[in-house]
C-alpha cells in the first residue's frame, strides 16, 4: 500500500479552547476511514486540515506527488445559475460522459429524478447537496473526503453510496476519509475507525461496530472516569453481538472477547413486557388507519391503506423521499385528516411528536433551559430509578453549563437533546419520531436510544439512518406506490423490492395490496393481512427473501455446531502451544520459530472458522 497523505504534530485553537495538540496521522492506499466523535470536537476541522482547507496553527500535512483529492464539505458552494448537467459534468459532451459505465450508475444512483436543465437555484436544497456529491464523485480521485454525505439522501441513496465507495477503486487502491453519523454507513463502508476527542484523535480497527468493542475494552481500563459511557456502549455491543441481520459479519473481532463483555449485560430491551406495559397505559386500541387514502394536488400520496396499530408496537416505516412517511405519520398523529377512509384512535391515546422543525421550541426560545425544566414534573422514572430533568438532559450528554443558556442560543444537537427530552417529559404513549438524528453525534444517537429502550409505548420511526431503524423498532413497514407494505426482512428485504419493482405489483394489486397487517399486542388475526403483508405486526412472517428453507436451516445449525467443536479444539491446540514455547529452550530459536509458525496457522485457521460462524448466526437469526 502507498503512502497518501501524512500529519504531523498538528495544533489547532480557537480564541476559547485548543481543538486538536500534536495530532500525528497517516492515510494509505485502500484506506477506508470512519471518523467519529462529539459533535463540536472537532471532526470537520480535522478533515478541513487535512484537505488542505484549515491552515493548522502547528504541525504539517504532506501528500503524495500528484496526488488527486476531492472533498465533499457542507458548504453549498455550487453556481445557483448553472444547470444541473453543467454542475456535474462541465462542458463534457453527453457521448463523452454517457460512454462511461461509473458516471452513468453515478448519475442514476443520485440525481436520475432531476431535470438535467433545471438550474441550480431552484433547486431545493437536499437536491443541491446530491447535485454536489454526484459532481464530486464522476471525477478521478486519489483520496475521497466526505463531510456528511448522507444527508438528505433516503434509505436507497445510501445504500447505493455505500455500494459505490466499496467498489470505487480496486482493492488496495484508492483511500475515503468519511465523517458521518449514519452507523451502518459506517459499519458496512469502513475498514477503519478514528475517534475525534479530548484534542486527540484514536485510530480503530474496523467500522462502527468494531469500534464499539474497542471502545468498550479501553472504558473498562479507565472505569473510575469512564463508567456511564462504558454501560451505554456495552449494551449497544450487546444488541450488536445478539439481534442485528448482518451487523456482526464485518468487524474482526473475537467472539470469546464479545461475549465476555456481555455476559451480565440483559437485552437491551424486555418486548414482552414493554407491551403488557403499553397495553395497561393504552389499553387494546391504539390507532387504525381503515382504508385511508391521501391526495395532494391531483396526485394520490397515499391509496387504500389500512394499518391498526397495537400497544407497545415499535415500528419503522420505510420508503424513498416523497413516498408519503410524513403523511402517514401526520395521519396518526391527527394533523391531517384522510381524503378517504377513517382513522379511529384508541380514547387514552396521546400522541408526542419529535419534528424536524423544532415547532415546539418556537415558543420558548427566549427562556432559559434551567426555566423551561423548572415547569417540568419533578422526577421521571426510567428502569426504576427516579431522575430529575436536569439529570435526565445530562444522561443525553448535555453539559451543565448549558442550562443557564437560553433556547434560542442552543446548538442542533443541544436543541434535539432538549426536544427529546420535554416530548418523554409529557409522558405520551405513543410517540412519532420524524427523522430524530439530524444535527445528533452517535454518543447522543446511542443514549437517545438507550432512554427508547425502557420507554413503554407504541413507537413509530421514520428515519434514513437505517442502525437506528435496527436498533429501536421491532418491526419495518414500507411505502411503495401509495401502498403499506410489511417488510419482515427489514431494511434488506425493502431495497431488494426497490430494486426488483415490487412498488409497481402493488400499484397492481397482485399481493402486497394494501399491507394490511395486524397491530395487536398478541399478534392476532386483526384485519386479515394479505399475502406478502405480513400475519402479523410482530415483525414475524413465513420464510421470504433472504430466509432460510427448513432444511437449510438444519444444515447451517449442524455446520455451526460443527465449527464450534472445531474452535474448542483449536482453542485448546493454542493454548498447548502458548506451554510448549514457555517451556521450550529460548536459545533454541529454529525451535521456537517452528512453533510460532504452528501457532499462527492455527490462529489463521480459527479466525476463518469465526468469520464464517458469524455468517451463519445472521442467517439463522
Amino acid at each position: 500500500m502507498a503512502h497518501l497523505l501524512g500529519a504531523e504534530a498538528l495544533h489547532l485553537e480557537y480564541p476559547t479552547r485548543v481543538v486538536f495538540d500534536s495530532v500525528t496521522l497517516g492515510v494509505e492506499s485502500g484506506d477506508m476511514i470512519g471518523i467519529v466523535g462529539r459533535n463540536g470536537d472537532g471532526k470537520s476541522s480535522l478533515l478541513g486540515m487535512l484537505a488542505g482547507v484549515i491552515e493548522p496553527d502547528a504541525g504539517r500535512v504532506t501528500y503524495r506527488g500528484g496526488l488527486q483529492l476531492g472533498m465533499l464539505t457542507q458548504r453549498d458552494d455550487l453556481d445557483p445559475e448553472a444547470t444541473v448537467g453543467h454542475a456535474v459534468v462541465g462542458d463534457m459532451a453527453e457521448h463523452e460522459w454517457a460512454s462511461d459505465a461509473k458516471t452513468r450508475d453515478i448519475m442514476s444512483g443520485l440525481i436520475s429524478d432531476l431535470d438535467w436543465e433545471a438550474t441550480i437555484g431552484s433547486l431545493s436544497g437536499g437536491q443541491r447537496r446530491r447535485v454536489a456529491l454526484a459532481a464530486l464523485l464522476v471525477g478521478d480521485w486519489d483520496l475521497i473526503i466526505l463531510d456528511e454525505p448522507t444527508n438528505h439522501l433516503d434509505v436507497d441513496g445510501i445504500a447505493w453510496l455505500a455500494r459505490h465507495m466499496k467498489n470505487r477503486w480496486p482493492r488496495n487502491s484508492g483511500a475515503l476519509l468519511l465523517v458521518t453519523h449514519d452507523r451502518w454507513f459506517l459499519d458496512e463502508v469502513c475498514t477503519k475507525t478514528w475517534e475525534v476527542h479530548d484534542r486527540i484523535v484514536e485510530p480503530f480497527e474496523g467500522g462502527y461496530a468494531a469500534y464499539v468493542l474497542q471502545r468498550v475494552e479501553r472504558d473498562r481500563i479507565a472505569a473510575a472516569t469512564e463508567s456511564k459511557r462504558q454501560n451505554l456502549m456495552r449494551k449497544e455491543l450487546a444488541w450488536l453481538r445478539r439481534g442485528a441481520p448482518a451487523r456482526t459479519s464485518k468487524p474482526k473481532f473475537r467472539i470469546e472477547a464479545a461475549n465476555q463483555l456481555i455476559a451480565d449485560v440483559p437485552e437491551v430491551r424486555n418486548p414482552i413486557e414493554l407491551k403488557k406495559m403499553a397495553a395497561a397505559r393504552l389499553g387494546k386500541d391504539v390507532v387504525d388507519l381503515l382504508d385511508v387514502s391521501v391526495t395532494f394536488g391531483g396526485r394520490r400520496i397515499l391509496d387504500a391503506v389500512t394499518w391498526r396499530i397495537g400497544p407497545g408496537e415499535r415500528t419503522g416505516i420505510l420508503g424513498p423521499n416523497g413516498a408519503g412517511k410524513s403523511t402517514l405519520l401526520n395521519l396518526v398523529a391527527g394533523v391531517l385528516e384522510p381524503t378517504e377512509g377513517r382513522v379511529k384512535r384508541g380514547k387514552t391515546v396521546q400522541v408526542g411528536v419529535l419534528d424536524q422543525q423544532f415547532r415546539e421550541l418556537a415558543t420558548i426560545g427566549g427562556r432559559r433551559v434551567r426555566e423551561v425544566l423548572a415547569d417540568s414534573k419533578t422526577t421521571f422514572t426510567i428502569e426504576g430509578k427516579d431522575f430529575t430533568p436536569a439529570q435526565l438532559l445530562e444522561r443525553l450528554g448535555f453539559a451543565k453549563e448549558h442550562l443557564s443558556a437560553r433556547v434560542d442560543d442552543l446548538s442542533g444537537g443541544q436543541k434535539r437533546r432538549l426536544q427529546l427530552l420535554l416530548l418523554l417529559m409529557s409522558e405520551p404513549n405513543v410517540i412519532i419520531l420524524d427523522e430524530p438524528t439530524n444535527d445528533v453525534d452517535s454518543d447522543m444517537l446511542a443514549a437517545m436510544e438507550d432512554l427508547l429502550d425502557s420507554w413503554p409505548g407504541t413507537l413509530l420511526v421514520v428515519s434514513h439512518d437505517r442502525y437506528l431503524l435496527e436498533r429501536v423498532t421491532d418491526q419495518q413497514y414500507a411505502i411503495l406506490d401509495g401502498h403499506l407494505r410489511h417488510v419482515p426482512g427489514g431494511v434488506d428485504e425493502y431495497l431488494r423490492l426497490r430494486a426488483a419493482g415490487a412498488g409497481n405489483a402493488a400499484a397492481a394489486g397482485t399481493g402486497a395490496g394494501k399491507g394490511n397487517g395486524s397491530g395487536t399486542a398478541s399478534g392476532g388475526a386483526g384485519s386479515g393481512a394479505e399475502a406478502g403483508a405480513g400475519s402479523s405486526g410482530s415483525g414475524s412472517g413465513s420464510a421470504g427473501d433472504g430466509q432460510l428453507s427448513g432444511a437449510q436451516l438444519r444444515a447451517a445449525k449442524k455446520e455451526v455446531s460443527a465449527i464450534e467443536r472445531r474452535m474448542d479444539k483449536l482453542s485448546s491446540q493454542i493454548a498447548s502451544h502458548h506451554e510448549q514455547m514457555a517451556a521450550h529452550d529460548q536459545s533454541d530459536f529454529e525451535g521456537l520459530a517452528e512453533l510460532t509458525t504452528s501457532m499462527r496457522a492455527l490462529e489463521n485457521e480459527i479466525a476463518e472458522l469465526e468469520e464464517r460462524w458469524l455468517e451463519l448466526s445472521d442467517q439463522i437469526g
